[in-house]
């Protein structure tokens, strides 16, 4: 007697982003809404993911013991559209409103590697429904250990954020943030913390994108025409940005004293050949030993104690209050 084999099936490009939306906690009928599919057939496909019907394997993961992974990113919004009565009015009530923002583009990548992720709203049915886009954001942002961006922390965190609460996408896994910005404003005294600016005095090989071809605020309002030559100058636009920051934030790393310390993301004993001893750190209790990394000259202080517990022991503390 012949044996009945059931024949394997090969995912279909739908079938990936069913699964990656399936495991943000999507449903299925919003999953086939998205995609254009039916929620009997998404269901099939999520009930038959153990190799039996479908050629289905997990991607494999890398070992994040090997240092974190730090994605490097950068949005760009509509505006919000209203009516005024002037053109020096401070402000505009919540009726006056006739459009809001949401989110048009995002470029991302992942920091010391050269695949760029870009995305946006150029071929949405409907400008203004950005969920596939954070979709697509959040999935980075959930695998990411750190992000890095310029002025991340008040302006692109925020607002990500505040369009995946209002599309009920859950948080992201925790992430620690570095901020580009904040690091110039703690560390420097330049003439301007722009982005723009940055990247001419440190790294001139890398300058911002100007898009002169639609200057000022006028790339944004052709994007929203639908004019697709602006949109790809804001996707060089955007793409260029996150290779500025990626580039800027290598140049100012050194100099940032309450960087992650990106060596507890690796399992083995470190290798200490790159950090050379250079003088000592003190505390109001304690000295250490200070060390110097010999490529990108980052900082650290050893964690011993190297006075003495009689030492220690003799040492007053100042009031407090």
């Amino acid at each position: 007697m012949t044996q009945k084999t059931t024949k394997m099936r090969d995912l279909k490009p739908w079938h990936h982003e069913a699964i990656q939306l399936h495991k943000i906690g999507m449903s299925s009928r919003k999953i086939g809404r998205m995609l254009g599919v039916g929620k009997t057939s998404v269901n099939d496909l999520l009930s038959k993911l153990d190799g039996t019907f479908y050629k289905w394997k997990e991607p494999e993961l890398k070992n994040p013991l090997t240092g974190p992974r730090i994605l490097i990113y950068d949005i760009e919004t509509a505006p919000i559209i209203g009516q005024l009565w002037s053109l020096w009015q401070d402000g505009i009530g919540l009726n006056q409103i006739q459009a809001d923002w949401f989110i048009m583009s995002f470029a991302a990548k992942w920091y010391g590697e050269d695949e760029i992720f870009y995305f946006d709203q150029k071929d949405a049915e409907a400008m203004e429904d950005d969920s596939y886009l954070l979709n697509q954001l959040w999935l980075l942002l959930d695998e990411a250990d750190i992000v890095v961006g310029q002025n991340v922390k008040r302006f692109d965190t925020k607002k990500v954020n505040a369009r995946f609460i209002m599309s009920d996408l859950p948080r992201p896994s925790v992430y620690r943030q570095i901020d580009t910005m904040l690091i110039a404003k703690a560390n420097f005294g330049f003439t301007s913390n722009k982005l723009e600016y940055m990247l001419e005095k440190l790294c001139p090989e890398h300058p911002k994108s100007k898009h002169n071809e639609y200057p000022g605020h006028t790339l944004w309002s052709e994007c929203l025409k639908g004019n697709p030559d602006a949109w790809a100058v804001m996707k060089s636009y955007n793409i260029d940005d996150v290779v500025g920051t990626e580039v800027l934030f290598k140049k100012l790393a050194a100099w940032d004293m309450k960087l992650p310390n990106f060596d507890v993301y690796i399992d083995a004993v470190l290798d200490m050949d790159k950090w050379e001893a250079a003088g000592f750190v003190y505390s109001q209790f304690g000295k250490y030993q200070n060390f110097r990394h010999r490529d990108t000259g980052a900082q650290r202080r050893g964690r011993t104690n190297l006075l003495s517990k009689e030492k220690r022991q003799s040492l007053l503390a100042n009031h407090v209050g």
